[in-house]
C-alpha cells in the first residue's frame, strides 16, 4: 500500500503512466470505444466514470506545455447539434491544471480512431455517455 496515491489507481494503471514520456499520448475512453482492438496497451476500468478515472490519473499525470491544446476530443457526427456534456467536464477538469486552459483539438472520428491506435495506451472506462472519450498527453515534471 502506497500513500498519497489516489485509491483510484490501479497497478496496471500506474505502470502505464510510469512508463510514458514526454508527448506520449494516452486515451481515456467510454464503454462503446472499440479500444481492445485499437490499444497497444489496455487498461481497464469497467463500471467507473471516465471523469473520476481520468481526475486520479491527473494528479500524477502533467500535462503538456509544447502543444497548442489541453487534450484531444472525437467529434459527434453533424447530426447531433450539441456538444456532448461531458466536454464541460473535461473542460473544467483540465483548466485546473497547469497546461490544461488551452483549448480542445477536435478531431472527426476516423482521425481520432487513428490518433488512438498510436497512443502508448488506451483507459476503457464504464462511461455510458456517448462521445465521451478524451486524448491527453504526457508533459515534463518541471525541476525545482
Amino acid at each position: 500500500m502506497l500513500k498519497g496515491i489516489d485509491p483510484l489507481i490501479s497497478p496496471p494503471l500506474m505502470d502505464v503512466l510510469m512508463n510514458m514520456g514526454h508527448g506520449d499520448e494516452i486515451v481515456f475512453s467510454d464503454a462503446n470505444f472499440p479500444a481492445a482492438s485499437h490499444a497497444r496497451r489496455l487498461v481497464h476500468y469497467n463500471g467507473q466514470p471516465l471523469v473520476d478515472v481520468l481526475r486520479s490519473a491527473l494528479t500524477l499525470m502533467p500535462l503538456d506545455y509544447a502543444v497548442d491544446f489541453s487534450g484531444i476530443l472525437m467529434m459527434p457526427p453533424d447530426s447531433i447539434a450539441q456538444a456532448p456534456e461531458i466536454w464541460a467536464d473535461f473542460q473544467a477538469l483540465l483548466a485546473a491544471r497547469k497546461d490544461g486552459d488551452k483549448p480542445f483539438l477536435k478531431l472527426p472520428k476516423p482521425e481520432f480512431y487513428e490518433r488512438a491506435r498510436r497512443a502508448y495506451a488506451i483507459v476503457t472506462t464504464g462511461e455510458q455517455r456517448r462521445f465521451s472519450n478524451i486524448i491527453v498527453r504526457m508533459g515534463v515534471i518541471a525541476t525545482a
